[in-house]
């Protein structure tokens, strides 16, 4: 396989794995590959895999994390704190869009 070299450093980017492990999935497909070849190729994808499975892991963690701040803002404290408070809460509980 052409890209050996490749198999001894990581991807720039997360695009850049992706494009890598795509072209490696069509070489193999291909059955053209000698055996050698065709067992650095799945090597070199199975590594490509562990690298894009623990990017979006992060990226999945960093949206929670984003999410829950965005979304405490706009949360209750406590239901019956609402209740005490009937006049203002029930406007911006219809407000939510």
């Amino acid at each position: 396989m052409a890209n050996t070299s490749d198999a001894s450093h990581p991807p720039k980017t997360f695009e850049a794995a992706l494009a890598e492990l795509e072209t490696i999935v069509a070489t193999m497909e291909g059955g053209q590959l000698p055996l050698a070849d065709a067992l650095a190729a799945y090597q070199r994808g199975a590594e490509l895999l562990q690298y894009c499975q623990s990017v979006l892991k992060e990226a999945e963690q960093q949206v929670q994390v984003l999410e829950r701040g965005v979304l405490k803002a706009f949360a209750p404290a406590e239901p019956d704190a609402g209740a005490a408070v009937s006049g203002g809460s029930g406007s911006v509980e219809g407000d939510a869009s």
